[in-house]
């Protein structure tokens, strides 16, 4: 058995409104040295596979076809036993 650990975040190129919104707060309240903030996803999956390779296929085409919209958000991985 396996832990996947995903991350989906916003292109660069995609403009993040909801993080502007969370920058701005946090200037509001004092905090000016915070920079640009991104705002994005964090998922954990336990996944029932005696084969990581296989486990870690089969987590990339999770977020290929519903956990990211590759249009607009990039995603990264990480697959570790339990």
């Amino acid at each position: 058995m396996f832990r996947a650990t995903v991350y989906v975040t916003l292109r660069e190129s995609v403009l993040d409104p909801q993080g502007n919104a969370v920058q701005d707060s946090l200037h509001s309240l004092g905090y000016d040295e915070v920079g640009e903030v991104r705002i994005g996803k964090y998922m954990e999956l336990e996944i029932n596979s005696e084969d990581q390779n296989k486990a870690e296929q089969r987590v990339k085409d999770m977020c290929e076809k519903l956990l990211a919209n590759t249009v607009i958000e990039d995603y990264r991985f990480d697959v570790t036993t339990l």
